[in-house]
């Protein structure tokens, strides 16, 4: 997408930084809108946005709302994904290698850094790498 001049940016700067984060310049659905309403907003009136080009930009948005919807979805599949794992290993002995700890799983939490399954003495134990599961 390019954008042409701009005149009296002071809004523009700020929409601008609104598309960036962390990762560099990522445009998000929100900041895209922002960023083709000052366009249309600020352009020049004798050189009027080709229409082609304009058409483009809309076709890019939608494509963009588009994926975020299908992010969306597949945020939703992952995450229902993880409660019926999560709910299937309740009962089952499990044994971390690395922290020599060895119980029955009695409840399962999902956080932010993972998968945490606490045993009937009240442990909680991170499930990851070297922790095994077994049926009774």
């Amino acid at each position: 997408m390019s954008i042409g001049a701009v005149s009296g940016t002071a809004g523009v700067n700020s929409t601008a930084q609104d598309a960036k984060d962390s990762t560099g310049l990522n445009l998000g659905y929100d900041a895209f809108v922002k960023l083709l309403l000052a366009q249309l907003k600020n352009q020049d009136p004798t050189k009027p946005l080709d229409a082609t080009e304009y058409v483009s930009q809309l076709a890019t948005l939608s494509q963009l709302e588009q994926t975020i919807k299908q992010s969306d979805k597949l945020d939703e599949l992952l995450t229902r994904t993880s409660y019926s794992q999560a709910a299937s290993i309740v009962g089952m002995r499990l044994t971390d290698r690395s922290q020599d700890v060895s119980g029955v799983v009695s409840s399962v939490q999902i956080l932010s850094d993972g998968i945490w399954a606490t045993l009937e003495d009240a442990t909680a134990v991170r499930l990851g790498e070297g922790v095994v599961l077994s049926k009774q």
